[in-house]
Formats: C-alpha cells, sequence, structure tokens
C-alpha cells in the first residue's frame, strides 16, 4: 500500500550476516520506526560488499538472508516496506552507468572515505574501478527509487553531499527527473563494543541481536568497565564506563539513576551492575528472538519476501528507467 503523498526513504546495509546491537540501534530500529510515516524501500547492499570484499564472496548469499531474518524479527514489515536485494534489480547497474558518465573523477577522488579505505584495507587492493565509483553506485540507488531521503548519521554527510551533487548535474543536463535527496538526520546511540572499541564483526566485540540469553550472559560478564576501578571498594565513573551506555538503551530511566549513583559511591560492584544489565538486556531481547524462531521455523519465507521485494523494486527501477531514457533522448 502506497501513499503517493508520502515521501520516499531508502537505506541499506552490507549483508555482514545476523544483526548486532550497533546495526539495530544506529540504523535498524530507525529503519521500524520510520515505516509509519514515509515509504520505504531497504535493501541489502550485496553490490556495495564488492567493492572491498570482492575477492572472497563465500559469505554474502547467507549473510543477506541472516540479515533479512533480523530485519523481519524486529519489525520491518514487507507489507509497509519495500524490501529488497541490490543485485537483483539490475536497473541499479544500468542507472549508475549512466551516472558514471557525467561524474568527474575530481569528485570521486575528493570523496573523505576513499583516501581512508585504501589506507586502512591496504592488504586489499582497492585500485579497482568499483571502488572508486562506489559514490556513483549509491547515487544509483538513491536515484533509482527516487529518494526524498537518506537517513544518516552526522558522519555519513559527505556520501550524501556527492549524491546531490551528481542528481543536480544530471538534472542540470537533462531537465528535473530526480528529487535532490535529502539527509534525514537520525538520532544513532553510541554502542560500544565488549572490549570498549565500536562494536563490530571485524573485532569479534559485538553481541548479536539473536544471541540465546545464555550467550547475552556470557558476552556482558566478559567486557571491560571503569578501567580506573580497580577494588570493589573504589567509586566508579559511569562516563568512562563501557557498560553504562548499555543500560541507557537497556533500563528505564530511574534505574539509570540509582546505576549512576551506585557506581559513583562504590555502592555497587561492576558484577551487580552487569547482572542488573543482563536481565534488562535478556527481557528485551526475548521477543526478538521469539520472532525469530517463528520466522525461521517457516522454510522460504524470507526468500519469499525478498523475490516479492525484488519484484516491486524492479517495478519501480523500470518506471525510473523510462524517465531517465526520455529525458537524455534515449530511443
Amino acid at each position: 500500500m502506497s501513499h503517493s503523498s508520502r515521501k520516499v526513504v531508502l537505506s541499506g546495509l552490507r549483508p555482514t550476516g545476523r544483526v548486532h546491537l550497533g546495526n539495530y540501534w544506529g540504523a535498524v530500529k530507525n529503519w521500524v520506526d520510520l515505516q509509519a510515516d514515509y515509504d520505504c524501500r531497504y535493501f541489502v547492499a550485496d553490490l556495495h560488499a564488492l567493492t572491498t570484499d570482492y575477492a572472497d564472496t563465500s559469505t554474502i548469499r547467507e549473510a543477506t538472508l541472516e540479515a533479512v531474518t533480523d530485519w523481519l524479527a524486529v519489525g520491518l514489515d514487507p507489507e509497509k516496506s519495500v524490501i529488497f536485494v541490490q543485485s537483483r534489480v539490475p536497473q541499479t547497474a544500468e542507472l549508475a552507468l549512466v551516472f558514471g558518465m557525467i561524474t568527474p573523477l575530481g569528485w570521486l577522488e575528493r570523496v573523505p572515505t576513499y583516501k581512508e579505505q585504501i589506507e586502512q584495507l591496504r592488504e586489499r587492493d582497492l585500485g579497482t574501478f568499483g571502488f572508486l565509483g562506489y559514490p556513483v553506485l549509491m547515487t544509483a540507488d538513491i536515484a533509482l527509487y527516487r529518494s526524498h531521503y537518506v537517513p544518516v548519521g552526522k558522519d555519513q554527510e559527505s556520501h550524501l553531499e556527492i549524491c546531490r551533487e551528481i542528481v543536480r548535474r544530471f538534472n542540470g543536463f537533462y531537465g528535473d527527473v530526480f528529487p535532490e535527496p535529502q539527509a534525514l538526520y537520525t538520532a544513532t546511540p553510541k554502542v560500544p563494543g565488549l572490549d570498549g572499541r565500536k562494536m563490530s564483526k571485524t573485532y569479534n566485540n559485538a553481541i548479536a541481536l539473536s544471541d540465546s540469553a545464555p550467550e547475552v550472559e556470557k558476552k556482558v560478564m566478559s567486557m571491560v568497565t571503569d578501567p580506573g576501578r580497580a577494588r570493589r571498594a573504589d567509586p566508579g565513573n559511569p562516563d568512562v564506563c563501557n557498560l553504562y551506555p548499555f543500560h541507557v538503551l537497556y533500563s528505564p530511566p530511574e534505574e539509570q539513576k540509582q546505576v549512576d549513583f551506585e557506581c559513583r559511591t562504590a555502592a555497587r560492584g561492576c558484577v551487580d551492575c552487569k547482572k542488573h544489565l543482563i536481565r534488562n538486556m535478556n527481557a528485551a531481547l526475548e521477543p526478538i528472538r521469539q520472532k525469530r524462531a517463528e520466522i525461521t521455523a517457516k522454510p522460504g519465507f524470507v526468500k519469499d519476501v525478498l523475490e516479492a521485494g525484488n519484484e516491486r523494486a524492479r517495478n519501480i527501477a523500470s518506471e525510473t528507467m523510462e524517465r531517465v531514457s526520455d529525458a537524455m533522448r534515449l530511443l
């Protein structure tokens, strides 16, 4: 059901498998909330994964299904949103090719993440056409569905800016075909990993949405806490403790105040604090685990959802490409 007056929101995530709490609070929870007010298009960015991980694609298929299972378990609704796989919409590549024709190389080389990632991922050869053209592909994703908004954290602003420039340049040459995508700034709470670094599968410091209650308990008990608190009798500081941001996400406000006060006065130790958090986290994650179990009990269900979503996405995309051909005077 689409309300033509509604604005279109588009977002995607690379297929890294099961959703962890960092992905959930950083993106997916927000996707669920946006369904109430927007026409939403959410996709697995499997072509984007190839820009850096082209040498080993062994996990992409399974990771895609695992991720979408989690999306559905937390409340993405195929009735309300188009949920699809990027590579199953061939018009994505078609529009990327067209945008590639008009995008100056200088723009691509100036994208801040371009040089950063080439530095960070030195062991992979990122001197590829695909990696350089990443922003062009991303612009095609956004423009193909004539998206008005892209939910981003403040750190991704530069990505969206180049999309807007490419769209502007296209519209300047051929007429107004695409809306200029705007950032929809979303509150993304900081979710540290078990070791205090950013939560990431790469660092092996993540808690997955689908972890069992004993797994959550084991992981939380292993978390680093306030490094300055060596002994039980030492007062702690929630502002530097890795655990406290999770209380902010999973404990009611009055309990957060209590945790804060008892930590600062050494009235509670880290182990008690962890046990308190584990109770609250597991209570919040249990309905998600149950929903996930229901979904996985229906073989083929996730594939069917994606097949239907891919079909809807292709229909929208093919209408867009008609407009592009008309505007560019292609036959």
